[in-house]
């Protein structure tokens, strides 16, 4: 039930980048409206200007180039492409095969560069494929970690997960593909994503998706401030982010 203003989410943006360099920021979801399309456009426009353009990432989506013209249409130079990481929402949802998704990957991706956007690709569900489809897990992995994608994204969808399992499951991924950038996108639904959290940071993930007070779908996300105490205090890793700006931000989105 949360929706921002253009004023609000520049104010947003300046704050993460500016004040608690935050490495990147997720602003928008490509297509949603004439609306976001300003935002967005108006988020570029001071971030090319101050240098934080290559921060700026906006949500695309598998659909034959149509999120790919939104994003650079707007000035974005970042595509963070919506992949399915289980077989099942690759079967049940997309109605395609395994191989057909791939194809519609390697188009997408190929559309991108040719639009000179960066390209990083989230495998959605991706909990529940190494659950129960593993196999198409690594068919999905051998093709895109050959494609020029710069992160891969592991996203827990439903919120599955405990710190056990996503040990197991990051280290298994880092194991097998120790050259990929891979980041972890937990959600809260059994409160567990700031432990889950501490678990792929310490199987070798190099990125968390976080959000200012875990605001997100369902239970939320990870928040950002215990996310960041977790991994500067417990984990000994250093992000860059000035922890002593956290609570103005919080208490700013919290109003």
């Amino acid at each position: 039930g949360v929706s921002f203003s253009t004023s609000e989410k520049m104010a947003l943006a300046r704050l993460l980048l500016a004040e608690l360099h935050v490495p990147r920021i997720e602003v928008a979801s490509a297509r949603v409206s004439e609306g976001e399309r300003d935002t967005v456009a108006r988020i570029c426009a001071w971030a090319e200007k101050t240098g934080n353009l290559p921060a700026i990432e906006v949500l695309g989506f598998l659909d034959r180039g149509l999120s790919v013209e939104w994003v650079a249409s707007v000035g974005c130079r970042v595509i963070n492409l919506l992949a399915k990481g289980s077989e099942k929402h690759c079967r049940l949802q997309l109605g395609q095969t395994p191989q057909e998704h791939i194809e519609a990957i390697a188009h997408e991706v190929e559309r991108a560069q040719q639009a000179g956007l960066e390209v990083n690709l989230y495998l959605e569900d991706w909990s529940n494929g190494m659950k129960h489809s593993r196999d198409y897990v690594l068919t999905l992995m051998k093709h895109v970690s050959r494609m020029p994608v710069k992160r891969i994204m592991l996203p827990d969808t439903l919120g599955i997960l405990n710190p056990y399992d996503t040990l197991s499951y990051i280290h298994y991924m880092v194991k097998l593909y120790p050259g990929v950038h891979f980041d972890f996108h937990a959600h809260n639904d059994y409160d567990l994503a700031t432990s889950n959290v501490y678990a792929a940071v310490k199987a070798g993930a190099k990125g968390i998706h976080c959000t200012v007070n875990g605001l997100g779908e369902r239970a939320g996300n990870a928040a950002l401030s215990s996310s960041i105490a977790v991994i500067h205090d417990q984990l000994k890793c250093s992000t860059g982010i000035d922890e002593s700006r956290i609570n103005k931000i919080s208490h700013i989105v919290e109003s």
